[in-house]
């Protein structure tokens, strides 16, 4: 059990100004209480704004050394405790704890490192003719992240914010904030200078519309679902301040007929149910060849058999549960609606696992075929082990059926030689496109086209959203 009776504001833990009843957090595996969290409200962003406002008066002329010197011990800090913080995200959001180790706490740390390293570097004044280009600080950060990456979101707003000079302002979601205590402690334990960082936990219609709608607040960074960040824009409008959005996805994996089919295929499953379906830029739409639909599937069943489905604690569990039981009916939902509407079940279905806790958040990894673009396993976000595989007749009809989305965030493309797959992944209208297998780059800008998004996050395009631009003439 951990349990947080404090918010960290100005670089010292106290309690909400109001008295609310704390947020419970339970463990994805079996329901039960693992921690409890504070509730803030408005009263305390205004405490929070008010801290990294004051520290932001020091920070924003702070050297690029001390920046790095700050970034490096926070990731010396948190791999120290790596297996306390794989252990806390496995009972929050249910990823397998080997998986936590490599994904939820590895992309973090490699950010980190990226940003550590980049503003030792980084050209913060550039001359332009007579021009002299000056990228300053932009100010004091309001930060929401999501529950799905709780570390990983946490740090990708932010390492590069303080690598810019700024201060920031967080609020974790609700149904995962335990790993953003854990870094808070980090935080107090490296002697970060009071202020720049700052935690307030609580609901997002009183805590988050406080930070969106905040007029101290440069910057508003948000990363969750697609309608959540239209309400974040709106809150933040009238202070006409920057708002970044990393919002929702419904990535398309493109295989074309002369790519190694089973590669793709496998590769593809692993991508869909990643952290079990409940990643923005998962690529839940698989689109290939009619005439090899069938022979994909049989690879689809193989790879999905591998994947099992356990308490994210067991070391030979591949799949944990859910986050949430609102997360499951919604699942659910989708998977009654992909039979309704006529896709073909192949893999999974309604109801509850057999061999799991009875008392977990787990549902089936599910596989539909003859998936059409109109229906809505194939538009809507559904974020869940849930994979549409989509026929297609030629190259022009799989662009066409990947871009017939409302999302443009992620997608796949694999193909018999990289050159092809190049040229189909310049036509899809998305932010990021991985050809035959190519690994995550840390360095490389993440963020969408369409209603995945405002803005990038990581690499230089992610420090730059946190930097305003001077121009001096002279």
């Amino acid at each position: 059990m951990r349990e947080y009776k404090d918010l960290f504001i100005g670089g010292t833990w106290q309690p909400p100004v109001a008295a609310a009843e704390a947020i419970e957090v339970r463990s994805s595996a079996d329901g039960s209480v693992i921690g409890r969290v504070p509730s803030g409200g408005p009263a305390d962003v205004d405490l929070a704004v008010a801290a990294a406002r004051k520290a932001f008066a020091g920070w924003s002329v702070s050297t690029p050394a001390q920046r790095a010197e700050l970034l490096s011990a926070l990731l010396a800090g948190i791999t120290a405790r790596a297996e306390t913080f794989a252990e806390c995200i496995a009972h929050e959001v249910g990823t397998p704890r080997k998986m936590a180790l490599r994904v939820q706490l590895g992309a973090p740390q490699a950010v980190l490192k990226s940003y550590a390293k980049m503003v030792a570097t980084y050209e913060f004044t550039s001359e332009v003719g007579n021009t002299l280009l000056v990228k300053e600080p932009a100010g004091v950060v309001g930060a929401i992240t999501p529950w799905n990456y709780p570390m990983h979101q946490l740090v990708a707003k932010v390492a590069p914010a303080l690598a810019a000079g700024c201060t920031v302002v967080l609020k974790p979601a609700g149904v995962a904030p335990l790993t953003a205590f854990l870094f808070a402690e980090v935080c107090d334990s490296v002697g970060m200078p009071a202020g720049l960082f700052n935690l307030v936990s609580g609901p997002g219609g009183s805590v988050g519309e406080a930070i969106a709608g905040h007029p101290g607040i440069d910057v508003v960074s948000f990363t969750g679902s697609t309608a959540a960040g239209a309400r974040v824009a709106t809150a933040a409008a009238p202070n006409i301040v920057r708002v970044a959005l990393e919002l929702g996805g419904k990535s398309a994996n493109v295989i074309l007929p002369d790519a190694d089919l089973e590669k793709a295929v496998t590769a593809g499953v692993n991508n869909a149910f990643l952290n079990s379906g409940q990643t923005c830029s998962a690529w839940t739409r698989m689109l290939v060849p009619a005439d090899l639909q069938e022979e994909a599937l049989a690879h689809i069943e193989k790879a999905v058999s591998r994947l099992t489905l356990g308490d994210p604690l067991d070391e030979n569990s591949r799949l944990g549960p859910l986050s949430s039981p609102e997360q499951v009916r919604t699942v659910s939902e989708y998977i009654e609606a992909g039979i309704a509407e006529g896709a073909r079940l192949v893999v999974g279905g309604p109801g509850k696992p057999d061999g799991v806790n009875p008392d977990g958040y787990f549902v089936k990894p599910t596989v539909f075929a003859d998936v059409t673009p109109d229906m809505r396993i194939a538009r809507e976000e559904i974020f869940g082990p849930v994979l549409s595989v989509m026929p297609y007749t030629d190259e022009a009809d799989a662009v066409r059926i990947a871009n017939h989305s409302d999302y443009g965030l992620h997608g796949g493309v694999w193909a018999g030689s990289d050159e092809r797959a190049l040229a189909v992944a310049r036509q899809l209208r998305t932010g990021q496109v991985d050809i035959n297998g190519g690994a995550w780059n840390p360095l490389a800008p993440f963020g969408g086209y369409k209603k995945s998004g405002l803005g990038r996050e990581l690499g230089e395009a992610g420090l730059e959203e946190y930097l305003e631009i001077k121009a001096i003439q002279r």
